[in-house]
């Protein structure tokens, strides 16, 4: 058995374990063969390890101090397999960058000096910069706090979270192909989407085109799935993120619909009215309908929402001061984009939450290098 020092957090809606560079290294493993033996990963259970079976729940973050100036700690983002014994290392974690934050904070990786403390994060699968603001009372790092967000009713240490300049991380372009939008083919034919690189890179359809109008359940969403799986990886390599030859990614680029404000009900039973929200928007997590939206979605679709031409902009209802309410399964998640001096993108900000549950020392089964 190897043994690994970890936390787990709580960030928004994702339970993410943090582990330090330096105690991965020590293991004499290499991350991917350590993460798969860890969460059990050949098992679409987990049930012999610390993932919990879901996107959501099967994520990790390997954090160390930064090589460069005006960064407080870098961090590596994996999604690790649920009955998949693979890794991924291709996108980043809204929610795992805001669990990172609140790690960063309590572990002495950023000086605490005032009442609020900022985190400036470099997720390096990406090259995204993020920076993470937590209320630090007396210069203290807190455990509890009284945040909550839509898809928990759980709550946590009030997080804002904000992705600098996020257009083009990936690709260069906050549109890769040009275009605002383009024309893949999937199993049912062609079908428009637009194509967006910002916070991730983000595959939009409308969802009309699927015979939804954007108020599914996660159930009746569940059904397109399939055939937006198959239009992900047409849509990999139209931004240029993968080759025919390359293995089919199930993280990018992120993939999901997007229609105009409509009444519904939330996953809870909640009525969320028209007025209450500007854009109705269906994501997938993986092989699965998201419960919520990923936070690097949110800031694709605040991007997209923003570009004349765009999917997102043509059933977005517009408004003046850069806010953009989405409505996710989970209820109402608010993105705000923010001007930037000097040419750069909008930064995107989003308020979350997170709570540390656990530290602990994991005893992990590796056998000759592999996953036992």
């Amino acid at each position: 058995m190897l043994r690994l020092q970890g936390e787990m957090i709580r960030g928004g809606t994702s339970k993410c374990w943090i582990f330090d560079h330096h105690e991965v290294v020590a293991t004499g493993v290499d991350a991917d063969t350590l993460l798969l033996a860890a969460y059990n990963a050949a098992d679409p259970r987990q049930i012999d390890g610390v993932g919990g079976a879901s996107s959501t729940t099967s994520k990790a973050a390997i954090v160390r101090r930064p090589a460069e100036p005006g960064i407080d700690v870098e961090y590596a983002f994996a999604q690790v397999g649920i009955g998949d014994e693979r890794v991924e290392w291709t996108s980043n974690c809204g929610n795992c960058a805001t669990a990172v934050a609140l790690y960063a904070v309590h572990n002495g990786l950023v000086p605490i000096t005032s009442d609020s403390t900022t985190v400036r994060m470099l997720n390096v699968n990406t090259g995204a910069r993020l920076t993470g603001t937590i209320p630090t009372p007396g210069s203290t790092a807190p455990d509890e706090g009284t945040a909550a967000v839509p898809g928990t009713a759980a709550l946590g240490v009030p997080v804002l979270l904000g992705f600098e300049d996020p257009a083009g991380t990936t690709t260069g372009r906050a549109l890769p192909t040009g275009r605002a939008l383009d024309t893949l083919i999937g199993p049912a034919g062609p079908a428009e989407v637009s194509l967006v690189d910002a916070g991730a890179p983000a595959a939009l359809f409308e969802a009309k085109a699927f015979g939804l109008d954007g108020t599914e359940s996660l159930t009746e969403f569940a059904e397109a799935v399939p055939a937006l799986t198959v239009l992900r990886r047409e849509a990999a390599l139209a931004m240029g993120l993968a080759d025919r030859n390359d293995p089919v990614s199930h993280a990018v680029p992120k993939v999901g619909v997007v229609a105009r404000a409509a009444s519904y009900r939330t996953t809870h039973g909640t009525l969320i009215s028209q007025d209450e929200y500007d854009l109705a928007v269906r994501m997938v997590s993986m092989h699965a309908p998201h419960p919520a939206i990923g936070l690097t979605s949110a800031v694709a679709l605040a991007t997209a929402a923003a570009i004349p031409g765009t999917l997102a902009h043509s059933v977005a209802r517009q408004t003046a001061d850069g806010t953009l309410r989405l409505g996710t399964p989970a209820g109402v998640i608010t993105a705000q984009a923010v001007p930037a001096p000097d040419g750069a993108s909008p930064t995107v900000l989003l308020h979350r939450a997170a709570r540390r549950i656990a530290r602990a020392e994991l005893l992990v089964p590796v056998l000759e290098g592999r996953p036992a």
